[in-house]
């Protein structure tokens, strides 16, 4: 008996211990998750793996697609990447950091355009929040993400649970960044997300793999891993076949993986098309100056294993755990810092700027990419294209100028920290539910299936633009939304800037400014401009006149509603600045240069008068030296 309590209690002792070393043990490194220091490039010849871990043979049967998750996690910790900045918008406990690119929904027949985001940067909505689940999120917004994040968390509608096992979960695509074959055809990714092939969609990016059929076709009881032939013989079951060369004597594949992902690989999710009438075209507009330096996208915008990547802004460093978050933005690698250790000025060749003449002031009011980044500004706002939301790169997207969203640019705004900085900036026009100062978005399909009735007289433009609406096409829809039994307060929509609502008597109301219909503005950080070409390096008058761009241009109010759409000048976004003192001040410039020949002109006078009393006392003086009186 005593040598039985001896062994519980010897138990209870080690299991401390036992529990600190198979914590050890998660925690060690992996053979990708640490270099040994060298630069060349390493060689993968590996197996591929199943989700469910097997490796996969050309003679399989089924022959199934690759886990990303498997495969690389064989190397790689995948838990610790999947945490980085591209997949953890999800997280609840991740920083969501300064406001960036949304998401946008966009729905011409029913008059939307609403930003949303799971990071709950200030003006977005989630996706819950406009009737967005997670097969729908992944539908309509997967083909620009990497997969991992909302791609692997399982759906809370019960409806979608059974079509989880059919089309998987979307894995995060490793080779969407880090494949350098040339035959990557990121695109295919956008047709398998489109067809809810989320199991097949990286493999199907290799050159050496070629997916078909839908998973969005088959059933409920549909099982990949032992299918059956549907019953409709059209339908066509998702399957996958590599190239007959892919794996070696030993079933392995060679993967070209590069570490330094390529700027083209960026490209895909982050390219933008400024649309001003003469410089529509890419091949006509200038590339970014760190680019065409030799520069890629990865030495400034860098990540260790975590991929807690730099995103480059300044005060990152005060949110980011990246150690090198202060010496990646503007300021660390073009200005002297503060650290007594090794210089940080001039990294990757950075030139240091003098900014011989310019006013401090200009440094304590305005970032550096107010003068640097961004197309020059013009009198007004240009329409903008940006690959997540216009769907740049991906199959029959639409090439029409005012294909929808409606996103301008640049508008120089003030930021959270009180600097001037070029923004992008969308105008939302969504359907609401409003309970006294609270205004939800109406789910989506409630949406489609009331407004997109009452509007459907409306012609849509092959374009994709917005359709012409009138404030009686308004009021006849709130009414038809307001019959709606879900909708718990008053109907309203938001457009322009705006709000519209019924009063009382049924008649439209509308409220101008109003705090829930401003405007979302994100920062422009690229393209960056050289010196040569920066605001401000012909004169002052760059900024500093009557009708000067950065001031005065006119930012584009947009919105469905004809009679809604107009301008508004640019000094309104950009805070506490007075725009009767900015135009004064900026008129004193008109006479400056008269100012100048007349101070010249008087200092020459003065000059005058002093060298000749200056000769006069000194004739004095010689006058004394020689005896003279």
């Amino acid at each position: 008996m005593a040598l039985k309590k001896g062994l519980i209690l010897t138990s209870f002792l080690c299991l401390p211990a036992l529990v600190l070393t198979s914590g050890a043990d998660l925690e060690e490194k992996m053979l990708g998750d640490e270099s040994d220091g060298s630069r060349a490039h390493l060689i993968h010849l590996i197996p591929l793996m199943t989700e469910e871990g097997d490796k996969i043979a050309p003679d399989d049967d089924p022959l199934l697609p690759f886990s990303t998750s498997k495969t690389c996690g064989e190397c790689h910790r995948y838990a610790t990447v999947t945490k980085g900045w591209h997949f953890n918008a999800v997280d609840s406990q991740a920083g969501s950091g300064r406001r960036g690119q949304p998401w946008i929904l966009v729905d011409p027949r029913t008059g939307m355009q609403i930003p949303i985001s799971y990071r709950r940067w200030p003006g977005t909505f989630t996706p819950e929040q406009v009737g967005l689940t997670r097969r729908l999120f992944l539908r309509i917004f997967g083909r620009h993400t990497p997969g991992g994040g909302i791609g692997e968390r399982p759906s809370e509608d019960p409806s979608e649970i059974m079509r989880s096992m059919v089309s998987g979960n979307l894995e995060a695509n490793c080779l969407s960044c880090h494949d350098g074959d040339p035959g990557h055809d990121q695109a295919e990714y956008d047709a398998q997300v489109i067809r809810e092939n989320f199991r097949w969609a990286a493999a199907a990016t290799c050159s050496f793999a070629s997916v078909t059929g839908s998973a969005k076709d088959m059933p409920d009881t549909y099982d990949p891993i032992m299918p059956e032939p549907p019953e409709d013989p059209k339908l066509v079951p998702p399957g996958i076949t590599y190239r007959a060369n892919t794996f070696d004597s030993e079933k392995r594949v060679s993967l070209n993986i590069q570490g330094e992902v390529p700027a083209e690989r960026c490209y895909f999710c982050h390219s933008n098309l400024y649309l001003d009438n003469d410089n529509a075209e890419k091949w006509s507009s200038d590339e970014d100056i760190h680019l065409k330096a030799g520069l890629t996208c990865v030495d400034c915008h860098r990540n260790g294993i975590d991929h807690n990547i730099i995103r480059g802004y300044e005060g990152e460093a005060d949110v980011s755990t990246n150690r090198l978050s202060a010496s990646s933005s503007c300021r660390g690698c073009h200005l002297p810092g503060e650290s007594s250790s090794a210089p940080t000025a001039g990294r990757l060749g950075a030139p240091v700027p003098e900014h011989v003449g310019m006013p401090t002031v200009h440094f304590e009011k305005l970032s550096c990419t107010a003068c640097h980044s961004g197309p020059w500004p013009g009198d007004k706002t240009y329409l903008t294209k940006t690959s997540m939301a216009h769907r740049l790169g991906t199959l029959n997207v639409n090439k029409s100028h005012e294909a929808l969203p409606h996103i301008v640019a640049p508008v120089f705004a003030q930021q959270p920290d009180g600097k001037i900085a070029p923004h992008k900036l969308i105008w939302p026009a969504f359907w609401a539910d409003m309970k006294d100062v609270n205004i939800t978005p109406i789910p989506f399909e409630a949406v489609r299936r009331t407004v997109g009735k009452v509007l459907a007289k409306q012609e849509l433009p092959a374009s994709a633009d917005w359709p012409a609406l009138t404030t009686e096409d308004i009021a006849e829809a709130l009414k038809a939304l307001s019959a709606e039994q879900s909708i718990e307060g008053k109907s309203a929509y938001i457009s322009g800037g705006s709000l519209y609502s019924l009063d009382d008597s049924g008649q439209l109301k509308k409220e101008e400014n109003h705090p829930a219909a401003q405007p979302y503005l994100w920062p422009i950080a690229h393209h960056v401009r050289p010196a040569a070409q920066s605001l401000g390096i012909r004169y002052c008058t760059d900024c500093h006149t009557t009708d000067a761009p950065f001031f005065f241009g006119d930012v584009s109010i947009d919105s469905p509603i004809v009679a809604a759409r107009g301008s508004v000048k640019m000094v309104e976004f950009q805070g506490d600045i007075d725009a009767l003192y900015t135009k004064l001040f900026a008129f004193s410039f008109v006479f400056r240069s008269w100012m100048k020949a007349i101070a010249l002109g008087c200092c020459m006078v003065l000059a005058s008068v002093l060298l000749l009393y200056a000769l006069k006392a000194l004739a004095c003086v010689a006058k004394v030296l020689a005896g003279q009186d």
